[in-house]
């Protein structure tokens, strides 16, 4: 019999990057993680080579969905890179623009078999290649592995704590958070299309990957209410 389980992941580091269509020296980012970077951080975490696409196919297979606790704030910056020819001479200086989403927090949710939801985990907890939230430059925080679930992930993200910084809580005391996740897991919802199933991760062959549907609906986060030690004792 198939056990499904389900991985909860927070992704909080200063700063993170999930571009799904940039090209040259101009690198954006999406607002929330995609699953493709997802899938990318876990190859990575199991020491996949980037031309194994049977292991990558086997990854795709898991179901995702993503909460958007802290939103966080998009930051440009500027980069200078330099190229040399294969002989070793300097060939051109390149003026590159990136973009990445700083103090956000995000809850990842991926579902699978119990077999595969382990390798996961260890992916995560006992990683081979280092992990990243998009981009080398960019590590998570200790405390990214979050628990191993029974139950599905949109029930999970629904109902798992806020995981919001402290400040944040307390700016934003009635939250609303979204919830993103593949189209086969919500009935509902606006849906829009990524460029976000990794075929390929070859720098030989070339990065290659496909639109997916990805369906969103909004969850009320409301803050427990203060606990008053003297309203009992009256006025």
């Amino acid at each position: 019999m198939t056990i499904l389980k389900t991985i909860l992941l927070k992704f909080s580091g200063p700063l993170q990057s999930w571009g799904t269509n940039s090209h040259f020296e101009t690198r954006y980012t999406d607002a929330h993680p995609s699953k493709s970077g997802v899938i990318g951080l876990v190859a990575a975490g199991l020491g996949i080579s980037r031309d194994d696409n049977e292991s990558l196919t086997r990854l795709n297979s898991l179901s995702y969905a993503v909460r958007v606790d802290q939103p966080g704030q998009i930051m440009k910056d500027y980069h200078t890179a330099k190229k040399y020819k294969k002989n070793g001479e300097f060939e051109r200086t390149y003026v590159t623009t990136r973009f990445y989403i700083q103090d956000a927090v995000f809850v990842i949710a991926l579902s699978g078999d119990e077999k595969l939801i382990d390798e996961v985990k260890t992916s995560i907890t006992e990683p081979y290649f280092s992990l990243f939230l998009g981009r080398r430059s960019l590590p998570p925080t200790a405390d990214i592995f979050l628990g191993v679930f029974c139950e599905d992930a949109i029930t999970l993200l629904k109902t798992y704590d806020w995981q919001a910084s402290d400040w944040y809580k307390r700016k934003n005391a009635n939250y609303q958070y979204y919830i993103y996740a593949d189209e086969s897991l919500l009935s509902e919802g606006k849906i829009q299309i990524r460029n976000d199933v990794a075929l390929s991760f070859s720098q030989i062959k070339g990065r290659k990957f496909s639109p997916r549907k990805e369906v969103s609906v909004p969850i009320e986060k409301k803050r427990p209410p203060v606990h008053d030690a003297f309203e009992a004792v009256g006025e």
